[in-house]
């Protein structure tokens, strides 16, 4: 009687265990894992999590043991014993060097880094947590990846490949962020993205014009940001981050939180950073060559509404390069079914003046050069829809659009050492953008293919304001006063032929077209005889490339790419007085620059902890646009 209780027991236990769920997450950021393969090493049964990281244990014995393989992660054995005990939860490690782990950036889906012939290296939440930097071009700087060029401390101009500013494309969950009005000087504009809400970033090295258009000459820089995490059961799901920082180095304060409230099929995610960064202090030690390096004996101050030079007491403390920022990120995502997503995506951000400091430590002779010179806050907003389908058709498996609206605020301020008069100039640039992207399979061929729209207007305001008196004069405007349009329309296709198992093939094409018309209202500073700027420009680009993988440890690639970058607001239309009596005036005349490119990779992974990469390209740059002698 004993015997046929126990096994009734026993019965209903195992029949309890066919309706259990289990929820793989991955240990570093804790993300549900999608396809997560699950062996029943008993009777040999598969089984994939779904999009919420979740597998049913259809067949599970509790004496069976389970193994959990997933790509880009160490594989694990467990039992169904001690399964239970972790209340049905797997965590499973990241491996630190892989070749097969997914990347996005080369076509905008999913796939295996080893088929992508393109050189990418990747930065993980995990790398990003542990290099636990201050800001994102400091991310980029400290990953050993990228050089990072900085005026001051709030500051930061990713190079790729010796391409830097408008040369390189860096966008941020699928949407553009170079505008009109990028310029081929140095860019701060990667300080708008808030490393901490980062889930990883994907740097693109060579052209990615076939895909992303116009800019990305010498490189893409991709980041995602986090996703809402959904609740596993009935009981919504909750959980909060928070952090602070303090660095004596810049005396910086940063204060972190992140929030997620998470619903069976709706789930939301928020998160805010604010960091008040104070005057760097640089280190002692100098070169014998150079033994006045860097020191800051003077600076400016105001006495009696007068400019007055104050000798600093620690000439190692670079004063006036402190500066606050705040960061705001609001994602809601619905998932109605496996097929269907919906994401709602906003992210703001802000900053105070950020000085020049380069600027502030020029001297005219014994004096100081500017009493001011500082850059307006920087803010950039973005709100965008994301929709994906998953479906069967014959000519889309999958379908992803983005339709997104970005306002980007950017001024320049400045006044001479002793002079009261203050001169401001002020961009404002609104960007409506809309991508829908495609992919299907036919037998070992993989197609995806898409358009891009794109739509940037540009304010661009000045004035002259006396700080003692309030009254305030014109000023020549940066850009034309009667503002400025600029839109493209682009179509691409790419392929891959997977011609043997370790041989792929991989090619692309795209056509970008873009037109620009800027208008002047007000000619007074320079009477042109003309009142609009027009230009229309269309350009082609491609690429092919092969993947040899002679086993899953080696992976032998040759690349070949064009990259073009379409002249913009800046380039076309800038009217600017660089240095006193040069003058930087438009031409409608220019072309696009392009780029070409050959890369050859080689890639090894010896262990679980060694991987040896080594690689050459070569890159061949026509048609730079760069400031000439002229008349006019």
């Amino acid at each position: 009687m004993i015997k046929f209780i126990f096994a009734a027991c026993l019965s209903f236990f195992s029949l309890t265990l066919s309706a259990q769920m289990i929820n793989v997450f991955g240990e570093s950021n804790a993300q549900p894992l999608v396809d997560v393969v699950i062996l029943n090493l008993k009777n040999q049964i598969l089984i994939k999590t779904n999009d919420r990281g979740q597998a049913n244990l259809i067949g599970c014995q509790f004496t069976d043991n389970l193994r959990f393989e997933a790509l880009g992660y160490q594989t694990k054995e467990l039992s169904l014993a001690a399964i239970a005990k972790g209340n049905y939860q797997i965590f499973l490690i990241e491996n630190q060097f892989v070749l097969n782990e997914i990347v996005v950036s080369a076509s905008r889906f999913e796939e295996k880094k080893s088929d992508v012939p393109q050189h990418i290296e990747t930065i993980k939440a995990k790398t990003i947590s542990f290099l636990n930097q201050p800001n994102t071009a400091e991310l980029l700087q400290q990953s050993g990846n990228i050089l990072v060029q900085k005026s001051q401390a709030g500051g930061g101009s990713p190079i790729i490949r010796g391409f830097e500013a408008n040369k390189i494309l860096m966008v941020v969950d699928g949407v553009r962020m170079n505008n009109a009005i990028y310029r081929g000087g140095h860019l701060q504009n990667v300080l708008t993205i808030d490393q901490n809400m980062l889930a990883k970033l994907e740097v693109v090295f060579g052209p990615g014009s076939v895909v992303y258009g116009s800019d990305a000459l010498g490189g893409v820089i991709h980041f995602f940001s986090r996703n809402p995490d959904f609740s596993n059961s009935d009981k919504m799901l909750f959980n909060a981050n928070a952090y602070t920082r303090w660095s004596s180095a810049t005396n910086e304060n940063t204060n972190h939180i992140v929030l997620n409230f998470g619903l069976k099929k709706v789930a939301f995610l928020s998160s805010f950073t604010y960091s008040d960064f104070g005057n760097l202090k640089q280190g002692n030690q100098r070169s014998d060559d150079y033994p006045e390096f860097g020191k800051r004996p003077f600076y400016q101050t105001r006495i009696n509404e007068r400019d007055s030079m104050m000798v600093n007491a620690d000439i190692n403390k670079q004063k006036s390069t402190g500066y606050q920022q705040f960061d705001f990120l609001q994602k809601i995502s619905f998932n109605p079914s496996d097929k269907f997503k919906h994401g709602i995506n906003l992210q703001y951000s802000t900053s105070s003046k950020i000085n020049r400091y380069d600027r502030l430590t020029e001297y005219n002779g014994t004096k100081l050069k500017y009493a001011e010179w500082y850059y307006g806050p920087q803010s950039r907003f973005l709100t965008a829809y994301h929709f994906s389908l998953k479906s069967n058709r014959k000519l889309w498996n999958d379908v992803r659009i983005i339709a997104s609206y970005q306002a980007i605020e950017e001024s320049r301020m400045s006044r001479k050492f002793q002079n009261n008069n203050l001169e401001s100039r002020i961009e404002s640039v609104n960007v409506l953008a809309l991508n829908a992207d495609a992919a299907f399979e036919i037998k070992n061929h993989e197609i995806r293919y898409g358009s891009e729209l794109t739509y940037n207007h540009v304010a661009s305001n000045a004035n002259s304001k006396n700080i003692i008196s309030g009254l305030v004069s014109p000023l020549s405007t940066r850009y034309p006063d009667g503002g400025s349009k600029m839109s493209s329309i682009a179509f691409y296709a790419t392929h891959s032929w997977e011609i043997k198992p370790k041989l792929i093939f991989v090619n692309g094409l795209r056509y970008s077209h873009i037109s620009l018309n800027s208008k002047f209202d007000d000619k007074t500073f320079f009477p042109f005889p003309f009142n609009d700027i027009k230009q229309n420009s269309g350009a082609i680009t491609g690429n092919f490339g092969l993947n040899y993988l002679p086993n899953q440890t080696w992976k032998i690639a040759v690349f070949a790419s064009s990259g073009f970058r379409a002249p913009n607001v800046d380039d076309l239309t800038k009217v600017f007085e660089s240095v006193p009596g040069n003058i930087i005036i438009p031409n409608p005349d220019l072309k696009s620059e392009f780029t070409y490119n050959a890369d050859f990779n080689i890639s090894k992974l010896i262990t679980e902890k060694v991987y040896l990469t080594a690689g050459t390209y070569y890159t061949c740059y026509r048609n730079a646009i760069a400031i000439q002698n002229s008349t006019f």
